[in-house]
């Protein structure tokens, strides 16, 4: 029996040290050169000044000079799946991917390094949540429940230190050139105050006690930081990111993304979700349904001139008709993950990588 447990050890040792190579040769293998990269599997776009930058599997980073369309493929260091890109100005931006990577460019999207992955991102969660155990316990007034959720935080945490790296970053957003956050899966917060070369984990300070996970972070008009994550939640700051607050909305299911248009702010989400915000008489916010007419899931949005377009999946397109939004232009089942204008076209990206549509009134290429 002994001998059968050995080599059940030994297989598992090994198996574990085979899927790390597997990760690590992701982590840091570059991508590989694509014949046709702008018809790779795409998942965010995003401007860099006049240029469009596009990322998404195998690391994959692709950008255009002459309104999205020719591409050329950028040199990448990394070919993990890659799910958001962000720029600040011309020159300066970022991409998050999953294994925790965080890429930087300061070429407007025409090479990258890597500033953080998944093994590090690990060892900063340990170090944060840890701290902010000790701290916890050491005031006069302890919340139980706040150290019960904590220890259960760090017993994760030290859990990932063994395995694999980070779980996904999901989303990005740079406030400035040195200030910046990423959210992730299971309540991943990181945030920046020197344009990427350190980070730090933050998501102990988030109003999400299940660890939800985060699928977006955007910056208001009025300078607020919203969060969107699954199960209903959403998260503001009013100072930078220091504290957050819940918010109650009357939709318990996935959000992924806002647009602010002329009459309001919308979250948009899973089985073609929109909510509205309003204030009422008495300055309250109100959240209130507006119909899509989907079913299907909404990924991104954009705005141009005085509309709002909303892109999801199997193909779905729509246009903010007064208080209402409608279809516009049926382009297939292929689902778009992310959306930018150029003109007036809508760029977008997703399975079949890399779509120009012309809103008015032409078919698009």
């Amino acid at each position: 029996m002994s001998n059968i447990t050995f080599s059940y050890s030994v297989i598992f040792g090994c198996l574990l040290t085979l899927s790390q190579w597997i990760w690590a040769d992701r982590l840091f293998q570059p991508a590989i050169e694509q014949a046709a990269p702008e018809r790779s599997l795409l998942l965010a776009i995003s401007r860099a000044g006049d240029r469009l930058v596009a990322a998404g599997e195998q690391g994959v980073i692709i950008y255009s000079d002459d309104e999205a369309l020719t591409w050329q493929q950028a040199r990448v260091p990394s070919s993990t799946l890659l799910t958001a890109v962000h720029f600040f100005g011309k020159q300066t931006g970022w991409a998050v991917g999953h294994d925790g990577v965080v890429l930087h460019t300061q070429d407007g999207g025409q090479s990258w390094v890597m500033q953080l992955d998944g093994a590090k991102v690990n060892q900063l969660r340990v170090d944060a949540v840890t701290a902010e155990l000790q701290y916890q316990r050491s005031l006069e007034t302890v919340d139980p429940d706040r150290l019960e959720n904590l220890g259960y935080q760090l017993d994760d945490a030290k859990a990932a230190l063994d395995g694999a790296p980070s779980t996904p970053l999901l989303d990005l957003f740079f406030v400035d050139a040195q200030t910046g956050y990423a959210v992730g899966a299971y309540g991943l917060f990181l945030v920046t105050h020197d344009g990427g070369q350190h980070w730090r984990y933050k998501g102990q300070i988030l109003p999400n006690p299940d660890s939800l996970h985060l699928n977006r972070i955007i910056k208001t008009k009025q300078g607020r930081l919203l969060i969107l994550g699954e199960a209903g939640l959403l998260m503001q700051s009013e100072d930078k990111g220091e504290n957050w607050q819940a918010i109650d909305l009357p939709y318990q299911g996935s959000f992924f993304s806002t647009v602010e248009a002329d009459d309001g702010l919308y979250l948009m989400g899973l089985r073609g979700t929109v909510l509205k915000r309003s204030v009422d008489n008495e300055g309250v916010a109100v959240w209130d349904y507006v119909d899509s007419g989907l079913t299907a899931t909404i990924n991104d949005s954009v705005i141009i001139g005085h509309h709002a377009y909303l892109v999801g999946q199997g193909g779905a397109l729509l246009k903010k008709q007064g208080d209402s939004f409608e279809p516009f232009l049926q382009r297939g089942l292929r689902s778009y993950s992310a959306v930018e204008s150029v003109g007036h076209y809508l760029v977008v990206v997703g399975e079949g990588g890399v779509s120009r549509i012309d809103v008015s009134g032409g078919a698009g290429k």
